[in-house]
C-alpha cells in the first residue's frame, strides 16, 4: 500500500488506514489466543487426548492379549505369584 504520491496528506491517510488495518489484525490475533490459552480451554483440549489416548491404548492392549492369550496367561500367573509370594514361599519352608 505504499503510496509514493508527494502529497503530504495522502500519504498521512495511507499511513492511517495501514495502521487500522494492522490494529484490527493483531486484535484479531490476540483474541483468538485468548481463546486457545485460556486454562479451561486448555485442559478440555488435555482431557480430550488424554482419553482418546488412553482408549487407543487399551484397545490395542485388548487386541494384543487375544492374539498372545499365552503371554497373558503368564503374566497374570506372575503377578499372582508375585502377590501370594509368602504362602507360597510358606508351602516350601520347612518346619523344625
Amino acid at each position: 500500500m505504499a503510496n509514493l504520491s508527494p502529497d503530504p496528506v495522502a500519504r498521512l491517510v495511507d499511513a492511517e488506514l495501514e495502521a487500522a488495518v494492522a490494529r484490527q489484525r493483531l486484535s484479531a490475533t490476540l483474541a483468538r489466543l485468548q481463546v486457545k490459552l485460556n486454562p479451561k480451554t486448555l485442559a478440555r483440549q488435555a482431557m480430550v487426548e488424554v482419553t482418546d489416548k488412553s482408549g487407543a491404548a487399551a484397545q490395542a492392549g485388548i487386541e494384543t492379549a487375544r492374539r498372545n492369550p499365552a503371554a497373558v496367561a503368564g503374566v497374570v500367573a506372575l503377578a499372582g505369584a508375585v502377590l501370594a509370594r509368602r504362602r507360597l514361599f510358606g508351602l516350601f519352608r520347612r518346619r523344625p
